[in-house]
């Protein structure tokens, strides 16, 4: 269950963070709230008579073979819920509501935890209308406000990882120090912050966790004392055994996270102590224990280290593919600002399709092929299966589960007890699996490395940079000859030019889009600025800057384009104009508040160097 609602949480976090908002809402702020609250009652009524479907089935034909059925009609709400807070982002635009507010403008983490609460809120709805089906399916004494609670708690690590290195960034951002933001802004730094972050995530983030979790260390019992002397056997150390409460502690399950024997918590709940035998405890406990000594923990680890490699290598392929395809244009025609050609909700489906693909095919291979070696460590350090076998047999039973239906990351417990047997019969085949898992982790990691190699030259190396200007001229220049009186085509191509350097083909490209759009402001400012700014002394035009400069600024005064007029002004000797146009800025409230803060600490100098240069000729 965690790990698919994980799936849904990166999901959220990719379209929270690749939204690109319009300059104004498309709608009012009262039609903004009458759709926003439409759009809830649509979702309650719709998840309501879902699960009230759900409920006439059960009492038709009671629990047996519904489990499954309910899994799946979560999931199916869940990723409604998904739909809807895309909704809320891309339609309602509610994040042009929220950002302006003096609370949450100061820290963009404020902002994502609100949205964050938003889609937690959603799933909220889903477990309070979810619980009467439950309630009769597992047939659980849970109250609702408890199942959930539980719900939410064992959900919130999820994003514990995530919000902690944005706050950690906030902070850096915050600190008045230079270096460390410096650090961050290039990829060696990136990687040494990131790197030194999750190490500190993966040791300390069980601690946090039991917290979340309400787990309290489980009492003296023979129990315990069995589940020691299990772990003193295997030779694995641990910080506690822990009573794992989540849902009232009538979930059927154990479990063990830490990678780090002084954070290592090794968790069990009172409803799986209370069905099985000492035998059976045995047998399950050792399950895992064999995830710790097959270092499954790390290894699972490295396929979330994975993601963000093949995050990065199938980012810029998306874009290609957006640029290729014509599904967008870029969103900036400011030639200082990053070329970004695509479209947020093409993005965010084709990025859904890689997670997809990810975790279902690659991620779900290894999840249950380790699942099965820590059942075949039970078995060799017990020497038996037994007690394995009749474990998962009281589970199913209590549990209402079937015995032949697999998920994502497990085999079915058919399948389960069936390799064991055959582990009984021959013992050959737990050395096949071993060395099947070892070989399909090496060629993981060999692929990985090449992903990781490619996804590092397309997003820092100059094979990316060329690739991307590269292609996006040749499409424009297709357009071009088919749609040779097009005004933006024309500025997209000379803010292509101007990245790439060729200054005079940019000047070209963007006087011929003035010539057909005289009053498209960021053409006009985008030609200004090279007419003051430009790197190549031959190509400045500083009378022609400020004549664009002045056109651009009068048709839309946003910050960006004040301060191309304050550098016009400030090249063609106007020091007290330019200091007034940055000002106007800055009272604004850009986001890069330090760049326009040099900018106007350039022109007071510039200023106070005149008029000191004016009085000494007067002395003289």
């Amino acid at each position: 269950m965690m790990y698919r609602n994980f799936i849904y949480f990166i999901l959220v976090l990719l379209i929270y963070t690749v939204y690109l908002p319009p300059e104004q809402p498309y709608l009012s702020p009262l039609d903004t709230a009458v759709a926003f609250f439409l759009f809830v009652a649509i979702f309650v009524l719709f998840t309501q008579a879902t699960f009230r479907a759900l409920c006439r089935q059960i009492d038709q034909r009671r629990p047996y073979g519904l489990h499954g059925r309910f899994d799946r009609v979560f999931n199916r709400q869940a990723m409604m819920a998904v739909v809807l807070f895309a909704l809320d982002v891309y339609v309602l635009n509610l994040k042009l509501f929220v950002t302006p507010h003096p609370l949450f403008s100061a820290s963009p983490t404020l902002v994502a935890i609100l949205f964050i609460g938003l889609f937690v809120f959603y799933l909220t709805i889903i477990w309070a209308i979810a619980y009467e089906p439950y309630r009769r399916l597992f047939q659980s004494q849970v109250s609702r406000r408890s199942y959930i609670l539980s719900n939410v708690t064992f959900n919130l690590p999820i994003i514990l990882p995530w919000l902690l290195i944005s706050i950690g960034l906030d902070i850096i951002d915050a600190l008045p120090f230079e270096t460390p933001k410096d650090l961050l802004a290039t990829p060696e730094g990136q990687v040494v912050f990131f790197s030194c972050f999750l190490g500190a995530l993966v040791v300390g983030t069980p601690s946090l966790i039991k917290s979340f979790w309400r787990c309290r260390p489980l009492p003296d019992s023979p129990a315990r004392r069995r589940i020691e002397a299990l772990c003193h056997q295997a030779g694995i150390g641990y910080n506690d055994i822990l009573n794992w409460p989540i849902f009232e502690g009538r979930l059927l399950t154990a479990g063990v996270m830490g990678v780090v024997k002084r954070f290592r918590y090794i968790l069990v709940t009172e409803s799986l102590l209370r069905i099985l035998d000492d035998f059976e405890l045995d047998a399950v406990m050792a399950h895992e224990i064999g995830h710790v000594k097959r270092k499954h923990l790390l290894l699972y680890l490295v396929f979330f280290l994975g993601l963000i490699l093949v995050s990065y290598a199938v980012f810029d392929l998306i874009l290609y593919g957006v640029m290729v395809t014509r599904l967008a244009l870029p969103i900036t025609l400011d030639p200082r600002a990053e070329l970004f050609p695509y479209t947020s909700i093409v993005f965010v489906l084709a990025m859904a399709a890689t997670l997809f693909v990810y975790f279902r095919y690659i991620f779900g291979y290894f999840m249950r092929n380790c699942e099965r070696q820590a059942d075949l460590y039970a078995f060799s350090l017990l020497g038996t299966s037994a007690g394995l076998v009749s474990s998962l047999e009281k589970i199913a039973l209590h549990s209402g589960k079937s015995h032949y239906r697999p998920n994502w990351h497990h085999f079915s417990i058919g399948q389960r007890i069936d390799y064991l047997n055959k582990c009984e019969a021959d013992g050959r085949w737990i050395i096949r699996h071993d060395r099947k898992l070892q070989v399909s982790i090496a060629l993981f990691v060999v692929g990985l490395f090449c992903i990781g190699s490619m996804g590092y030259a397309m997003n820092f190396g100059k094979v990316g940079q060329t690739l991307n200007t590269h292609l996006l001229e040749r499409i424009v220049e297709r357009d071009l000859k088919e749609n040779p009186d097009d005004p933006k085509l024309y500025t997209l191509l000379g803010t292509i030019h101007f990245q790439k350097g060729a200054y005079g083909q940019a000047i070209v490209a963007y006087e011929r889009s003035i010539q057909l759009a005289p009053q498209d402001p960021e053409t006009l400012n985008n030609l200004a600025w090279i007419y003051a700014t430009c790197e190549e002394t031959r190509y400045r035009n500083h009378a022609k800057a400020l004549v664009y400069a002045e056109r651009a600024a009068a048709l839309h005064p946003a910050p960006y384009v004040l301060d191309t007029l304050a550098e016009s002004f400030y090249v063609n000797g106007l020091y007290d104009r330019a200091i007034t146009a940055i000002t106007k800025a800055l009272a604004m409230a850009p986001q890069d508040r330090a760049y326009y803060e040099g900018q106007l600490n350039k022109f007071q100098k510039a200023e106070e160097r005149w008029r000191n240069e004016g009085i000494g000729e007067l002395n003289d």
